[in-house]
């Protein structure tokens, strides 16, 4: 008589039930557990985890096609496994969203490679082809760790554009109106922070990394992505800080905190910095903490013109993500082609 174990981790379970050969077919017991059906009677449904090489073809032949259900069980091995990879937090929150909006559109039906599909057409419809890759990226990295290869999908082809839109990118005139305005608000702490960011090239999550040590020594050493980097104060932003933290009985620690003494959120820079947008008169949408580090990579790669040493002070692991910073503006690009004089 075949038996079907319930989904659990029991491995006794898993040896009570050994009918489905599952453990016989180069699984260990644990993982023949994951892999039976919660049924008394035989499936035409398998809640599976990568059933692959004999073990699939085991299981094909005694239950016919198989059908891939989304367990929570499986959801939380994933994190888990994000966890133990050292993935950043911020990493992780970014896949749980992806995979959440992922989620969301399956509902309760089967995972199928046609419905990969159809879920891949959706978001070309709705968003940009870099955030459609973005996103179709978290999703095949839970495929793979799932063990379903075979529904993991392609990302787009886009070509690298040459030049940015103009109304996305800040500009050194509106970065000086934003720090003007916050001064003259008395928000001198949002004044630091747009300074800091755009002085030194650091992420909004690295200012955690901006201590009084650190700025007496005129360096930060930055952990960021399993990557430690250091990161140069200038004089001029050294004497700031050092300011700023003495008028507030900062002597040691982070300086750029809340009253309560805990770290300012992304969210908080977030919300000041558009708050600045109509006095300065700048477009909110160009008004983000990451268009700072945009800035500073401009301005650094028109004195420099080293994508390479870029790339090291911006922590970055590929060039190619360094270039989509240092795109010219189409005023800029229209410029470059006109002084060619290439028309007769």
């Amino acid at each position: 008589m075949r038996a079907f174990c319930a989904f659990s981790s029991s491995a006794q379970r898993a040896e009570r039930c050994g009918g489905c050969g599952l453990a016989s077919a180069g699984m260990s017991v644990a993982m023949a557990t994951e892999y039976c059906y919660n049924g008394q009677a035989a499936p035409r449904k398998a809640v599976w985890r990568g059933l692959d090489g004999a073990a699939m073809k085991k299981w094909k032949a005694v239950y016919g096609t198989v059908e891939r259900v989304w367990t929570a069980a499986a959801t939380a091995a994933y994190w888990q496994q994000l966890i133990s990879e050292e993935k950043s937090p911020r990493t992780i929150e970014k896949y749980r969203r992806d995979i959440g909006v992922f989620r969301r559109y399956v509902g309760n039906r089967p995972v199928t490679k046609a419905l990969v599909l159809a879920y891949k057409a959706e978001l070309q419809a709705r968003y940009a082809a870099r955030s459609v890759n973005s996103m179709l990226a978290s999703i095949n990295s839970l495929f793979s760790f799932l063990g379903w290869h075979d529904l993991r999908v392609k990302a787009l082809k886009w070509q690298q554009p040459v030049f940015c839109p103009e109304e996305k990118e800040l500009t050194r005139a509106e970065y000086t109106r934003l720090c003007r305005t916050a001064e003259r608000n008395r928000n001198e702490r949002l004044a630091l922070v747009l300074q800091t960011i755009c002085g030194t090239g650091i992420r909004v999550s690295e200012l955690q990394y901006i201590t009084v040590e650190a700025v007496k020594r005129s360096e930060a050493v930055v952990n960021c992505k399993a990557k430690t980097r250091s990161v140069f104060i200038v004089k001029e932003l050294k004497q700031k800080l050092l300011r700023y933290a003495a008028e507030r009985g900062i002597r040691t620690g982070m300086i750029f905190v809340t009253r309560t003494g805990k770290p300012v959120s992304r969210t908080n820079i977030w919300r000041e910095m558009k708050a600045l947008c109509a006095e300065a008169h700048v477009d909110p949408q160009k008004v983000f903490p990451h268009n700072l580090r945009h800035l500073f990579a401009r301005v650094f790669y028109g004195i420099e013109k080293d994508i390479a040493k870029l790339a090291d002070i911006l922590g970055h692991s590929s060039i190619n993500t360094t270039r989509i910073y240092i795109i010219s503006t189409g005023r800029e690009h229209r410029k470059q082609l006109e002084t060619m004089r290439l028309i007769l």
